[in-house]
């Protein structure tokens, strides 16, 4: 019986494996290789130098201030899109009840989400632009001149403005996901919880939180994968380090583009793409092994 069902179902699988194994397994063994040679980009010969590439970066001051800003921002995106995110699906969907025009303000901050990245970073562009951007110009109107900075060209500011960027983008997606939770979670609940006397806030930390922990742990993940690349956004709104202040908002994912198109050193920047995949395997299995909780089931 057994040996049926396999001859079943390999024929099925086969097309899919295959398309795997060509589209997605073969770029990360030819990738690897690359890694090891001395690659130009342009030329046919691929010179072999083994692991050189790999110590090289592991003393590359430039690349470990990168690989520092990515840490940063792995604390800062995660908890900064996950906080709003929960706290607007919270005000909107907790219990079954939500504020006065909860549906409109759902499409409203969902509505980043279907504006192409590059979209947006020209637009932020534009808000943050010193003489006529609209983040200068609220400020003085409200006579805060003092707060006022070139955010783009302030080696200070630089990276923050662009991790608000993200999160000002991704906090609609993820507000839907955990809107979602919320809703599958039984309305009696919070009935009951109302009856004893329990305000929002302990309803959201007995009620909801554990059970939509899963999704959280989920949204967790892909953040932090997000975190490890945000080249789109930086690429867009710093010209890929076209400026002296640009240089304080390089990220891995610039720096190995640099290598590549700029410094014709593609055998180095397929070494950073492949500490990047291993970087992102790691940080994917510490996340599910530290915020393991026990699931509930209703």
């Amino acid at each position: 019986m057994n040996h049926h069902k396999y001859r079943l179902i390999v024929p099925f699988l086969l097309p899919a494996l295959l398309l795997y194994s060509v589209f997605v397994l073969y770029p990360y063994v030819q990738a690897f290789y690359l890694s090891l040679t001395s690659w130009t980009g342009v030329s046919a010969n691929k010179p072999w130098v083994g692991l050189k590439n790999y110590t090289t970066l592991l003393t590359d001051g430039r690349f470990l201030e990168a690989l520092g800003r990515n840490g940063q921002l792995l604390i800062v995106l995660p908890l900064g899109t996950i906080l709003v995110a929960l706290a607007f699906a919270a005000m909107f969907t907790q219990g079954g009840t939500g504020i006065m025009g909860a549906g409109f303000y759902r499409i409203v901050y969902f509505f980043p989400q279907v504006i192409s990245a590059v979209i947006v970073g020209i637009l932020f562009q534009y808000v943050y632009n010193p003489r006529y951007g609209l983040l200068n110009t609220t400020l003085e109107w409200m006579g805060l001149e003092s707060l006022t900075r070139t955010w783009l060209g302030d080696p200070a500011t630089i990276l923050w403005a662009i991790a608000f960027v993200f999160i000002w983008g991704a906090v609609g997606f993820y507000m839907v996901i955990f809107i979602a939770s919320m809703q599958s979670i039984p309305t009696s609940f919070y009935e009951a919880a109302v009856l004893d006397g329990a305000t929002r806030w302990r309803q959201f930390r007995d009620i909801t939180l554990p059970l939509m922990w899963e999704t959280i742990r989920t949204a967790l993940i892909y953040i932090a994968i997000q975190a490890l690349d945000m080249f789109v956004l930086i690429q867009v709104m710093t010209g890929g380090g076209s400026t002296a202040a640009s240089r304080n908002a390089e990220v891995v994912a610039v720096y190995m583009y640099v290598e590549a198109f700029t410094k014709n050193r593609w055998g180095s920047a397929a070494a950073v793409g492949v500490i990047l995949l291993i970087l992102t395997m790691l940080l994917s299995v510490v996340i599910m092994r530290v915020t393991r909780r026990e699931t509930y089931e209703y």
